[in-house]
């Protein structure tokens, strides 16, 4: 079933002569290889011929978002004393999440007062971002440009520039109204608040927010015989504010969300390299995002972190090493406080991020591959690198099962004629690609007369990952 091109519930176009209208494209990939033959081609057209970033082909920064890490709560010592403790763990961009304009202490305000708040930051962005980057790191900063609070001056100045028709009900949805995009004075006032903070802070990244759908589709800029074009209109303004932000600041980083706009299209990619793949961090749940999105998104595009548990989400708790094998396979970054860490979780999480960089190019630039597996209790990918010389694996259990069955995992996209050493595998021996993908890895060990060892071996339990390196063996 597809379904591609403008929705036409509440749309038309009054288009007048000698106007023109151009249609979204769509992009269609026929495959004779299933489903992975499909994302494949997918996440090459996407990687090469979309994405126009400088970032395209950079590695990403290792980032620390400060959201799970102080929510509202926070001054300028505050996140100082995080940041500090991010730049020793190894942490490369400390991003400062909602909280840092307007008087805004919780979700209730300051949209769209795009301004310092001066009195949990009274030195300013500016020096807080300075005192960052001398710590080694690069300085990111959360916007959620096209929403607005109704207790900033720019509500009170232009109420027109709400979405909604005000001799209607107009929803206030997580105490926040959405911003006329369609309308280029809002475009421009939003930008101009904007560029004078990244004129002025020395700003490497930014991670564009979206935290409510459109409701109650009106706009006070257009006739009533235009309002079928509002949606439309909307989504060329977003893409407008993102034109003018990467001609203006060609080099900075920026993320776009799709945590509560669920805006994660390719669309977007053409303005922002990554995408925040979901709120929800927990890392079961991240088995299904992940594994969907990369249907037809590389992963150079998912972002995904490690982050605090309980999660804040699902409150179910993961080991720190189950949450990084999962978000390994994505933009790599920690939502969490680093202050909370004990010291042998701050050595693992600096054991986490070397090991990243060592696969950031094989992640980034590889071919993704789903493995097909025979329960939904068990989840399993690979990415292989282009000259199929070396590749990663992440396999996953959900729950624990007794006396489990005595399973393969079987591979692809491997050199059929090629040794491998296999890292993490029970038997570490070299095993050649032909034999990798018709036989696998074996999941499990023989203790067949060996029932002291089957009865005091280590259970890893619930939400258990484990990741295989593979490295072909050159003559």
């Amino acid at each position: 079933r597809i379904q591609m091109g403008i929705n036409p519930f509440q749309f038309d176009w009054k288009l007048r002569p000698g106007q023109l209208f151009e249609s979204p494209e769509a992009v269609m990939v026929v495959s004779q290889s299933g489903f992975n033959g499909m994302s494949q081609a997918f996440h090459d057209f996407y990687r090469n011929h979309l994405i126009r970033s400088s970032w395209k082909n950079k590695k990403r920064p290792i980032l620390l978002n400060s959201w799970e890490a102080v929510y509202f709560d926070f001054d300028q010592e505050k996140i100082l004393k995080v940041a500090e403790e991010a730049s020793k763990l190894g942490i490369e961009l400390f991003v400062l999440d909602d909280g840092w304009f307007g008087k805004r202490n919780s979700d209730t305000g300051s949209l769209g007062n795009w301004t310092e708040n001066k009195e949990k930051l009274p030195d300013g962005l500016a020096h807080l971002a300075k005192a960052i980057k001398e710590k080694g790191m690069l300085f990111g900063l959360w916007f959620e440009p096209e929403m607005v609070s109704d207790d900033t001056d720019l509500f009170e100045e232009h109420p027109d520039w709400v979405i909604g028709n005000p001799e209607k009900n107009i929803s206030h949805g997580r105490n926040q109204f959405v911003l006329d995009f369609g309308n280029s004075e809002v475009v421009e006032e939003i930008y101009k608040q904007m560029a004078h903070l990244l004129s002025t802070v020395p700003i490497d990244y930014i991670k564009l927010d979206m935290n409510r759908y459109i409701s109650e589709s009106f706009s006070n800029h257009l006739p009533s015989e235009q309002q079928g074009e509002v949606n439309h209109r909307y989504i060329l303004g977003v893409y407008s504010l993102y034109e003018k932000l990467n001609q203006a600041f060609p080099d900075v980083l920026i993320e776009s969300c799709a945590g509560g706009g669920a805006r994660f299209d390719p669309g977007m990619l053409y303005y922002s390299p990554q995408i925040w793949t979901s709120d929800d961090t927990d890392a079961v749940e991240r088995l299904s995002i992940q594994w969907g999105t990369s249907m037809v998104y590389p992963l150079s595009t998912m972002s995904a972190h490690v982050s605090a548990v309980p999660n804040h989400q699902v409150a179910r708790v993961t080991s720190l090493d189950m949450r990084k094998d999962v978000a390994m396979f994505g933009v790599f970054g920690y939502e969490l406080n680093p202050l909370s860490l004990t010291a042998e979780e701050k050595e693992t999480v600096k054991a986490q991020i070397e090991e990243y960089h060592a696969y950031q190019e094989l992640i980034q630039n590889g071919i993704f591959y789903r493995l097909d597996l025979t329960d939904k209790n068990h989840v399993g990918w690979m990415v292989v690198s282009r000259d199929r010389s070396e590749a990663l694996v992440g396999y996953y259990t959900i729950l624990a099962q007794p006396n489990p069955s005595y399973e393969r995992l079987k591979l692809v996209g491997l050199k059929t004629d090629a040794a491998y050493q296999v890292s993490e595998a029970d038997d570490k021996s070299i095993r050649f690609g032909r034999d990798l993908e018709t036989v696998g890895i074996i999941l499990g060990k023989n203790y067949i007369g060996r029932e002291n060892d089957y009865w005091s071996r280590e259970m890893p339990g619930d939400f258990y990952g484990k990741m295989y390196h593979l490295q072909e063996i050159v003559k």
